[in-house]
């Protein structure tokens, strides 16, 4: 009988884990050994902005595994506080230093997964030692211990963790201000998508400034912008991006690519045969566009997953990642998957953009909110590039359509997907069905102008007609727009022959059936895609006040 293999997995959390039960299904005689940095293995890091926050109560239920039950149940041997320090790929060899004692010992492996995630960025700024950081249980318990003594934080960074933290040490009672060097929050999202989660920020207590540079850290406030404003604080929390722990791939000669994440292939073998890497140090092929990082649990316990099946003979490729996420901020729910608005235009791509805001279910039962969708469609050939949804009912769109990205599907057959619907649950025409029917009057001819292209547009001499009601239109309107309402739009139809018009209404809807009737008068016409409501929080977000 053949001696047992021996596997190596750096790293206890996420994907480091999942590779190691993985191995142990597939080969029980193997000795696999988990060298984890840190106190804690298999907790449950996306979680730890809830435990501050009280939301959820016990800090036991976010350690999902221990040393001694991993034992008990998968005969893993896991080593906590030990650093693997080295490793030689010609000997197939890792040191793993005891962080107690300080004492070395090489252990030989068969085959070696890297799962060593990434750290926090520390902005170089005077009095950056005082800030904190939330990316393990260690974290977590100071920045609660901290908490009892605070009133006021600022956390510099508003990604996905720093929003879920700003609105937890909101639930702990704090004053919290944010501090953000984009002019928006969540780069995964387009500016106009984004502003909603931050008028709802404000709504709920949080200061929101953005444009801002944190330049410094003091005892009471920070600085922002070289002095020029200060914030008080007694807490803050640095949230500003991450690193890959890469030196130990670095120093073993494996290949990184230039920001420093290690480069694997479709197997997630690194460029040393019986070296694996998983998780965020790893650089990422996307669906679409440049191979990148993507900092998601789900791929990381994936990829983990894929490598010990590699490792056990089964060999199969990963599927290129796509980016999905979603965020809750003081109850509006906020999800996207793949590309933006924003860098597609910046590569120069040929896109069509399509915003939507219909109410989550049907409108005429009770507890109808409002739901806003975009979706983002290569021009040539329909493949949908990315989607976002604000508000009830955004995690089932964007999981559907991330399901069509998956499937290959193009943008047009959206409205021919056949969705769960009774009227507490959707409407009988689903919002993702309604992306599928603008975009196939888009590809018919229908033309549509984006928000962004209104002032552009009205200054070539396009006529900016507001088919709105009187009421609507005098509660806000798009400045040098014309009211003719929807109902009117007949009688003066022929006066507008040959003219070069935008309509626009509230979201899209009555703007399509007035661009339909317009066309048929000869008129040249594009409607508004997403009406006012679309306009209006572009525009709000591109007047933010620097630091505001």
């Amino acid at each position: 009988m053949a001696s047992p293999r021996t596997f190596v997995i750096v790293g206890g959390v996420a994907g480091g884990m999942s590779a190691a039960t993985r191995l142990r299904r597939l080969d029980e005689h193997a000795n696999i050994i988990i060298l984890e940095r840190g106190e804690h293995v298999s907790f449950a890091n996306c979680g730890l902005p809830y435990h501050v926050g009280g939301v959820i109560e016990s800090r036991d239920d976010l350690i999902l595994q221990t040393p001694a039950s991993l034992a008990a149940r998968f005969a893993l041997d896991v080593r906590v506080r030990t650093e693997a320090v080295s490793i030689d790929p010609v000997t197939c060899t890792v040191v793993a230093r005891d962080l107690e004692t300080g004492a070395d010992q090489p252990i030989t492996y068969d085959a070696l997964v890297l799962s060593p995630g990434a750290s926090p960025v520390r902005i170089p700024i005077p009095g950056v030692e005082r800030a904190l950081v939330l990316r393990d249980i260690a974290d977590m318990d100071a920045i609660i211990a901290a908490a009892q003594h605070a009133r006021r934080a600022v956390i510099a960074g508003a990604g996905f963790i720093g929003l879920e933290l700003a609105e937890n040490l909101r639930h702990r009672g704090l004053e919290v201000a944010i501090v953000e060097l984009l002019p928006q929050v969540l780069r995964p999202f387009d500016i106009e998508m984004a502003q909603p989660i931050v008028e709802r920020l404000r709504e709920n207590g949080v200061e929101v400034h953005l444009g801002a540079g944190l330049t410094g850290i003091y005892d009471d406030h920070v600085e922002l912008d070289g002095g020029s404003r200060t914030v008080p604080a007694d807490l803050v929390v640095l949230s500003v991006g991450v690193k890959p722990e890469s030196a130990l791939a670095r120093d073993a000669g494996l290949a990184l690519d230039e920001r420093g994440y290690i480069v694997v292939d479709a197997e997630q073998r690194t460029s040393e045969s019986a070296i694996f890497a998983v998780g965020d140090a790893v650089v990422k092929q996307r669906f679409d566009g440049d191979p990148s990082p993507v900092w998601l649990a789900g791929l990381a316990n994936r990829h983990g997953r894929l490598a010990a099946d590699v490792i056990a003979g089964r060999p199969h490729s990963a599927v290129p990642a796509l980016g999905t996420a979603i965020i809750g901020v003081f109850g509006l729910t906020a999800a996207v998957v793949g590309r933006t608005e924003r860098e597609l235009r910046q590569e120069g791509r040929s896109i069509r953009v399509i915003h939507t805001h219909p109410t989550q279910h049907a409108g005429y039962y009770p507890g109808a909110e409002q739901l806003s969708l975009k979706l983002i469609v290569d021009a040539a050939t329909d493949r949908i590039l990315g989607a976002q949804a604000v508000g009830a009912g955004a995690d089932k769109r964007i999981d559907i359509i991330a399901t069509a990205i998956a499937g290959d599907l193009p943008a047009r057959s959206l409205a021919d997907l056949e969705l769960a619907y009774a009227p507490a649950f959707g409407s009988a025409k689903d919002p993702v069905n309604m992306l599928g029917y603008i975009d196939d009057n888009l590809l018919e001819g229908e033309l549509s102008v984006q928000w962004h292209e209104v002032a552009e547009r009205q200054d070539q001499g396009w006529r900016l007609l507001d088919v709105r009601t009187a009421g609507e239109h005098d509660l806000g309107a798009i400045p040098g727009s014309e009211l003719l309402t929807l109902d009117e739009l007949r009688g003066h139809a022929e006066s507008l022959r040959g003219e070069s018009v935008i309509v626009t209404c509230k979201v899209g809807q009555r703007g399509h059936t007035a661009a339909s009737i317009l066309r048929q008068y000869g008129v040249t016409v594009a409607n508004l895609d997403g009406g006012y409501t679309t306009w209006r929080a572009g525009t709000t977000a591109q007047r933010e006040p620097v630091g505001a």
